[in-house]
């Protein structure tokens, strides 16, 4: 397999999708010149491929085990997350003034990738401190910022977010954390936490805990829900860490995949000691949070992209280098190369479209953050109904492309030996944590779809139906438009059976529009050569799929509802 990184491809998307020069032109991403980004992009892929790839295969295999005195990462790991830090690759997003290099968010959500195409466990560490940034940006006192930002921008020190709890699940407004004032300003945390991913590690000297809980008397359901931070060790008087602060790591998950990126049991306050600040207001905690978890969906998202990327990539390597069989139909019955034969080809055209494609999604779903931070009010609402679209649609495509990269490598993607078979372990939970793809649904049909008064979704319509060429296209954005505006109107029952194949209606379409604008960019080269083959292959073969989902998504919710499930065990 070659480990090197799609810059070109990463490059391009950038450059026609995000549109990152145009954001250059602002004071605030100045600095966002050609030389720079190329510079960024050439140096974290080198650093991902050469310090974070070659360790891959021990965090798959040894993983992160759990002792006594917390959680111990493989051999290499923490070294390898020194580099990091010391490279300074954590502070490109983060604003200057809070020790960041200020550049645009969507390269930062560049740098991910690579970092993630490489090493999708570790690459977790640092998109989860990159959510812990966001939120304390955006609602954290001046000296929270002071004290935390500079340290959690280089990535000295890691952030993690605390919502889920072993009873309530999904259901953030049922926890059952506590926090009680202690008369100081600061308060006593109090609760359980599971599913933290890097909530203990032994790769940096303090670990940033934001946690939701419930103060004394708080109103039920989310609107009593506070959000505080709490330190693994808390800082002396000169802002460095000191003791411990009764925050225990009591397991990690034994799972299926992503082995590098200890999932933990946290326990806050055993000895009654553990100590809190209130991050924004009393009672603020989800609209705080909300803020790190959108951050977070988009990531999870990019984590499709990088698991499809660097399935796509074994999977290429591979079909070329495995021979067998004479190609039906030739002259010449020579064994020949499985990449040849056109079901293979087939395969491996479909996953790099589908590679590409949710890159494109992801990444435009990401300039959004830049330009909603530069004043452009659409942009937020844009985001806001993107981003459920990435989440879900990019992690399902991860799932689907990782699946096909086992199949292209026959029998052998089935056993370990490969690497194929890890990035289908590594890629089955992302549909699933950071809010379900059926939550995802649920919310692009629930709230987004009337955002703004329905004008948010009648805008991003506008704008693909306006462009739009190819008919396959043009027809799936029809029934999108026709579909979403009947769903508003819908009882709950109809309208959240229909959330799923709809969503995957509206991705494919924002996808292909996507898509149809890299073809047109692209030059006769060998680069655009392959992007104009791939942006046909997922327009010509692709979108009509999507626009077989109509009757789906059409379609009520009674069928559900015909027969008691249990009655499917009969």
């Amino acid at each position: 397999m070659t480990s090197s990184p799609a810059t070109a491809e990463i490059r391009f998307v950038l450059v026609t999708i995000a549109h990152i020069r145009d954001l250059a032109q602002h004071d605030r991403f100045a600095d966002a010149s050609d030389d720079v980004v190329d510079a960024v992009l050439e140096g974290a892929g080198e650093f991902a491929s050469g310090v974070w790839g070659p360790i891959n295969g021990i965090g798959d295999t040894v993983g992160a085990q759990w002792t006594d005195d917390g959680v111990v990462m493989p051999d290499g790991y923490a070294s390898a997350y020194q580099a990091y830090v010391e490279g300074g690759w954590g502070t490109i997003g983060v604003p200057v003034e809070h020790g960041g290099q200020g550049l645009p968010f969507v390269l930062q959500t560049a740098v991910l990738e690579l970092l993630g195409t490489a090493n999708t466990g570790f690459a977790l560490c640092p998109t989860l401190t990159v959510g812990a940034i966001e939120a304390l940006v955006h609602h954290g006192s001046a000296d929270q910022q002071a004290l935390y930002l500079p340290q959690l921008a280089t990535g000295a020190w890691t952030g993690t977010m605390n919502l889920t709890e072993p009873q309530p699940g999904s259901d953030v407004g049922a926890l059952r954390a506590q926090a009680f004032p202690r008369g100081d300003g600061t308060w006593s945390i109090k609760g359980t936490k599971i599913y933290i991913s890097f909530g203990d590690h032994d790769m940096a000297e303090n670990i940033v805990h934001l946690v939701l809980a419930r103060t004394p008397n708080a109103p039920p359901g989310t609107r009593g829900i506070s959000l505080f931070l709490v330190p693994k060790f808390r800082l002396d008087a000169a802002g460095k860490p000191a003791e411990p602060n009764d925050v225990k790591v009591v397991s990690i998950e034994h799972k299926l995949g992503l082995h590098a990126s200890p999932t933990c049991v946290l326990s806050f306050g055993d000895h009654d000691d553990c100590i809190g600040e209130l991050i924004g207001p009393e009672h603020g905690g989800m609209r705080a949070m909300f803020t790190m978890m959108n951050n977070a969906r988009l990531n999870v998202g990019l984590q499709g992209v990088q698991i499809g990327e660097a399935a796509t990539r074994k999977a290429v390597s591979y079909a070329l280098e495995r021979v067998q069989s004479a190609r039906a139909g030739a002259a010449d019955r020579t064994p020949a190369r499985i990449a040849d034969h056109p079901d293979v080809r087939r395969m491996l055209m479909r996953m790099s479209a589908q590679t590409q494609a949710a890159r494109a999604l992801v990444y435009y779903a990401a300039v959004q953050v830049d330009l909603a931070a530069l004043g452009d009010e659409e942009a937020q609402d844009r985001l806001e109904i993107l981003t459920p679209l990435a989440k879900a649609h990019a992690t399902d495509l991860g799932n689907e492309i990782a699946s096909i990269g086992v199949q292209v490598h026959g029998g052998m993607g089935y056993v370990e030996e490969t690497g194929a078979a890890q990035l289908f372990r590594d890629a089955r939970i992302t549909p699933i944590y950071e809010g379900t793809n059926g939550i995802q649904a649920a919310d692009l049909v629930g709230r987004k779809l009337g955002l703004s008064n329905g004008k948010a979704f009648e805008a991003l319509l506008t704008d693909l139906r306006t462009t739009a060429k190819a008919a396959p296209l043009t027809e799936l954005i029809y029934h999108c438009e026709d579909i979403g505006r009947r769903l508003t109107g819908a009882n709950a029952d109809d309208r959240l059976a229909a959330s799923y194949p709809f969503l995957t209606m509206l991705s494919v379409a924002v996808c292909g529009w996507l898509m149809e604008q890299q073809h047109s960019a692209a030059t006769d080269d060998d680069f655009g050569q392959v992007k104009k083959a791939t942006a046909a292959f997922y327009l010509d073969q692709i979108v009509p799929e999507a626009i077989g989902l109509a009757a789906a998504a059409s379609a009520p919710a009674d069928q559900l509802y015909a027969i008691d499930p249990a009655l499917l065990l009969a």
